[in-house]
């Protein structure tokens, strides 16, 4: 018998949302019913992000916005969970009087002791300061994730002291899962329908540093990619200073592995990049995008930039136009600095206006816009294989190619086969959400191709 319908709104990062799903493995393992409708739920968590300022705007809204479901709905219980209670239990139990319950990143174990406290009366306030959860492949998850593709996340918590970022103080240093419980989470995710494993932590290419006195990735790689059944392993969050030869080599030769480098920059010019405390030069960023260029022959290269940070003249500014111009990456997040209390940056004396920073990643936008304008326009007419995701209309499906993440970088817009007979019934049936077909590049966007279906077998 069911104990009560639970539903999870989840925010933030692909990090966050895997802490969502291992929520809601826990709840179902232990009786409760899971609905995605909030009008339907008689719990409701909102799991947040408290990364930067527009995070945490998301992150309270949200809350306000479910804490009407209790009002209008069957709502007993409303919790607030992850990097916003972590960041500011006290405020938030004192000025969010709707809300039952809350508990951190290192409470996300504990779901079911929170969410049976709530019912019960009481309205706790959990936060660990101390790191302590990492979970692993013996915890139950419910995926969020359409069924073809399924994150693992292989790490906890970043050693890097950037100046801008909160993560460490949230989430502690870094702390890797062991290879043997990565692989066996995967191998359970393929046999019940992943076929894109994507790998993420705050730093992914530090993976097993901690526990094993160097990094693993390599190795965990190769072991990946003998798992029978698995079609793409996509890698997020590499950090520049941490791309060894040996981590480019593995993505160069298996098979299975998406020739797609993550790779977050953040600025180009190198007063900029030392006040941020990010290792290296601008002169070292670039032979590091030539190195994988070189080692990794058509490369998907995705990056993200800050712009904005304390101090940046506009000098610096036309340093990171022209770095990106040079550099031409396929996919670019531009992102206005943030002023987060708690970081080192925040105390610069030499805040930007929001008005200038506002203009500064318009510019960089539309720089970017460009580049990947071109690039996409110089692909059309070829052949790629695409994984189908979900209908946009009757006649239009969304997929990616092995140069798309999720949610970041656009989409393939896909023709179904037209006419009639049954011979185009017959592809039609097949060119499904979940299916891997290859497509003909018709067209360009922006940010999006146009395709058709060229072969439904997916090979």
């Amino acid at each position: 018998m069911s104990k009560g319908k639970v539903g999870i709104v989840s925010l933030g990062c692909a990090k966050n949302m895997v802490d969502s799903e291992v929520m809601l493995g826990l709840l179902h393992a232990a009786g409760y019913e899971i609905t995605a409708d909030p009008g339907q739920a008689e719990v409701i968590i909102v799991n947040t992000c408290a990364f930067i300022g527009p995070a945490k705007k998301e992150s309270i809204d949200t809350i306000l916005e479910m804490a009407r479901y209790k009002e209008e709905g069957r709502v007993r219980a409303l919790l607030v969970a992850g990097c916003l209670t972590q960041r500011y239990p006290a405020q938030l139990a004192a000025e969010l009087p709707e809300v039952d319950g809350f508990f951190g990143t290192n409470e996300v174990d504990k779901v079911v002791e929170v969410v049976e406290q709530t019912l019960g009366g009481e309205r706790p306030v959990l936060t660990t300061r101390s790191p302590r959860f990492l979970y692993t492949e013996e915890l139950p998850r419910v995926l969020s994730t359409p069924r073809a593709t399924a994150y693992i996340k292989l790490a906890e918590g970043c050693n890097h002291p950037c100046t801008f970022c909160i993560i460490p103080r949230l989430r502690g240093r870094l702390r890797s899962r062991p290879l043997e419980s990565i692989v066996a989470e995967a191998r359970r995710l393929v046999e019940n329908g992943a076929q894109e494993l994507i790998l993420i932590a705050q730093d992914t290419s530090a993976y097993g540093v901690d526990i094993y006195g160097e990094p693993r990735l390599a190795d965990l790689l190769r072991q990946l990619d003998a798992i029978e059944g698995v079609r793409w392993i996509r890698i997020l969050y590499t950090y520049p200073a941490s791309i060894a030869d040996e981590l480019l080599m593995a993505m160069a030769e298996l098979p299975r592995v998406c020739k797609y480098v993550d790779l977050p920059l953040q600025h180009a010019d190198d007063r900029v990049l030392a006040r941020m405390r990010r290792r290296g030069s601008r002169a070292e960023l670039e032979q590091l995008v030539a190195r994988i260029r070189e080692r990794i022959p058509g490369v998907t290269l995705r990056s993200a930039f800050i712009v904005g940070f304390p101090g940046e003249t506009d000098e610096e500014f036309a340093s990171l136009i022209s770095f990106l111009r040079e550099m031409e990456f396929d996919h670019t997040g531009i992102f206005t600095y943030s002023q987060e209390e708690g970081t080192p940056s925040a105390r610069y004396p030499d805040q930007i206006p929001e008005r200038v920073k506002r203009e500064r990643r318009a510019e960089a936008m539309r720089v970017q816009q460009e580049i990947s304008y071109r690039r996409r326009l110089a692909r059309v007419g070829e052949e790629v294989l695409v994984l189908l995701e979900s209908e946009k209309s009757p006649r239009v499906l969304a997929g990616r190619t092995e140069g798309q993440a999720p949610e970041i970088d656009g989409n393939v817009l896909v023709r179904r086969p037209a006419g009639r007979g049954a011979a185009v019934a017959a592809a039609r049936a097949e060119v499904q959400p979940g299916q891997f077909v290859r497509v003909r590049l018709t067209g360009a966007r922006p940010y999006d191709y146009l395709g058709e279906v060229v072969d439904t077998t997916g090979s």
